[in-house]
């Protein structure tokens, strides 16, 4: 990272960000669609309205229990895109539910907005320093070239910066990011860990195990997030896999050659509720205080989230996530949360859009509920 801007936290962080649904980049096509989200989310009517009531949202930061980041970004996916989109579906559909209106404000959420997303850009160490400059005078043009040089461009740089700065004005807050592809899972985890250090644990719902340690020379992307989250945890089960079920290399393999703890598909599926029981003793068996909860929608069956880029049939039922992330907040303090992967506009099935989507909802309230358990 780079060194702190002369800034103040507040004021960088709304250099940063944009209003929540804003962190697209558009400009004619799809910017009156944008609007129209944006002024859902807020309840006013008219472009300057969103950003007086996303900065004053911005100013409750140290007030907050939970805070909900917008990562729009599918630049570290495969090669079926589409999860850009995800966390402006999620959070209109979040909005449209009352249950969940009366759980914010319960449970204390603030929206920081979103992460602006270059789109063809990933991680500022994947930079050249002319790319650097340009980036940096097309995003924060208006301000001075030693305040802008210090500022990161890419979104993967730029939602790790706003996490810790957001930590930084509010030290008990709790994350919940919508993603976006599951690169975004690694600015989270730098974050939370640079926050909890030893006493953090990693539970991943996912089909793949995102264990390559680099994809075609990248560092961090989709496949290698949790590689490089594995290893700052210090390995030794800290990270822990539910739904695996499509990689090249057995569970053996994993586990003896990386130290991850994975419950496979249809390991889970067989056993049902006792793979929780199983969970929670292996993370207390490790001496987990803080646990991290990632959740990539192709953990859960094709046949329920469709919507994603690599939908896998066998997967996680619905009923197991939510009890998991449930008994996860009852047994350990849930500092973080995530949903990634949901992509609406490549949903394999006429309704899988819509029943991908309502999902993600589902489980954002589960975590966020858990989430807030422990907040004080």
């Amino acid at each position: 990272m780079n060194a702190p801007s002369p800034m103040d936290a507040l004021t960088e962080l709304s250099c940063l960000l944009r209003p929540a649904g804003g962190g697209l980049y558009v400009v004619s096509t799809g910017r009156a669609e944008q609007l129209a989200v944006q002024r859902e989310l807020y309840g006013v009517e008219d472009e300057a309205a969103v950003a007086t009531r996303w900065r004053a949202d911005l100013a409750r930061i140290a007030e907050a229990d939970i805070l909900v980041l917008g990562v729009p970004s599918d630049v570290g996916a495969g090669f079926l895109r589409g999860s850009n989109l995800g966390p402006q579906a999620i959070r209109s559909a979040l909005l449209a539910r009352p249950e969940y209106r009366a759980l914010a404000a319960r449970a204390r959420v603030v929206d920081l907005g979103d992460v602006f997303v270059v789109p063809q850009l990933l991680h500022d160490e994947m930079l050249s320093a002319e790319q650097l400059e340009a980036s940096r005078r097309a995003l924060y043009p208006t301000l001075a070239p030693d305040v802008r040089a210090t500022l990161p461009v890419s979104p993967l740089s730029i939602a790790e910066r706003a996490l810790r700065l957001a930590l930084r004005l509010n030290p008990r807050a709790k994350p919940f990011v919508l993603g976006g592809d599951h690169s975004i899972a690694w600015p989270v985890t730098a974050a939370m860990h640079a926050a909890h250090g030893a006493e953090l644990a990693i539970v991943q719902f996912d089909a793949h195990t995102d264990l390559l340690e680099e994809r075609l020379g990248v560092r961090c992307c989709f496949a290698t997030w949790s590689w490089h989250a594995n290893a700052l945890l210090g390995r030794g089960g800290r990270l822990v896999q539910l739904g695996i079920r499509a990689t090249r290399r057995d569970q053996a393999h994993w586990e003896s050659t990386l130290g991850v703890r994975q419950f496979w598909a249809h390991e889970c599926n067989a056993k049902g509720a006792a793979t929780i029981d199983e969970v929670v003793s292996h993370l207390h068996r490790i001496g987990a205080r803080k646990v991290y909860l990632s959740n990539d929608i192709d953990g859960t069956d094709a046949r329920f989230a469709d919507a994603t880029g690599t939908p896998e049939p066998d997967g996680l039922a619905p009923e197991l996530v939510h009890g998991v992330i449930a008994r996860l907040g009852r047994e350990f303090d849930l500092v973080a949360g995530d949903v990634m992967e949901v992509a609406p506009p490549i949903a394999r099935t006429s309704d899988g859009a819509a029943r991908t989507v309502a999902l993600a909802a589902d489980y954002a309230c589960t975590t966020i509920e858990a989430m807030a358990r422990r907040s004080s």
